[in-house]
């Protein structure tokens, strides 16, 4: 299976998360969360024609001359925003388009800015690299990671798997 955002996001989120997705174990119709999701990028569609672009296995929000703009609901997990915003520049780069990174986020509860700008140096590509491998080598174990039991479990679309 080829990498891809949502799995590079789940990996930072919760590794084992990444693990079910990755193995075919998709939960996300039943989440809340991920719907409320989707009607931002629905909406967010329709006031910009240039929205939710699909380059290989990635979805693009948006793009502009400038930037690449990923759109979250929260700034709940920045880490897992970032790496995922640096696989699509990555990608874009492999196929002659350079552009710099921009999150923007709806809610902002834990961080000073709606907005974080980000640039894919050859210092992070090669963190990259090394990050895609780990993954790889993750998702190809027999079984995920135990439960997490932190606070953020109880807002996953996995919860039912999880713990019930």
């Amino acid at each position: 299976m080829k990498i891809n955002g949502t799995l590079i996001n789940y990996y930072f989120h919760c590794k084992r998360q990444c693990w079910l997705c990755a193995n075919r174990l998709n939960m996300e119709d039943e989440s809340e969360e991920v719907r409320i999701g989707r009607v931002i990028h629905e909406n967010m569609a329709m006031d910009n024609e240039n929205s939710e672009l699909n380059v290989e296995n990635i979805k693009i929000d948006k793009i502009t001359k400038e930037y690449l703009v990923e759109v979250k609901k929260s700034d709940a997990d920045v880490q897992a925003v970032k790496w995922q915003v640096l696989l699509y520049l990555k990608i874009l780069k492999e196929k002659g388009v350079e552009r710099k990174g921009k999150i923007e986020f709806v809610e902002k509860n834990k961080q000073n800015s709606k907005t974080i700008y980000l640039e894919l140096t050859q210092e992070l590509e090669k963190e990259l690299e090394l990050l895609m491998e780990e993954i790889e080598d993750y998702i190809h174990k027999k079984n995920p990671s135990e439960v997490l039991n932190d606070k953020k479990c109880n807002k996953c679309s996995y919860y039912s798997y999880c713990y019930i």
